[in-house]
């Protein structure tokens, strides 16, 4: 059987005057992670009801991947860029996959 994937949920609300500057930083990381050989897919949302609110989803080939992406340039360039535009500190869940497990999709 493969290796689960590491799937990580990142809630992120942001300051109301910050939006738009969030927005460029995280896919601005989001398009430089999507580029990394670990990585199988990594998403940006944004709640209609509240554009403050974003998740990440990032989803990696392996707990290794997950920790080389946090020692990527880009990653580290968002961290600090972001670290102040944030109405609360950031929070995450890690999944694995459960379905498919194959990797036929």
């Amino acid at each position: 059987m493969p290796e689960a994937l590491v799937i990580v949920h990142v809630q992120v609300h942001v300051k109301p005057d910050a939006v738009e500057v969030f927005r460029a930083a995280v896919l601005d990381n989001a398009r430089h992670s999507g580029k990394e050989p670990g990585v199988a897919r990594f998403d940006v949302v944004q709640a209609v009801d509240d554009p403050t609110r974003f998740v990440l989803i990032e989803v990696y080939r392996s707990p290794e991947a997950q920790a080389a992406h946090k020692e990527t340039a880009h990653y580290q360039r968002w961290r600090d860029a972001v670290a102040d535009l944030m109405a609360e500190p950031r929070t995450s869940v890690r999944y694995v996959n459960v379905f498919p497990d194959d990797r036929g999709w």
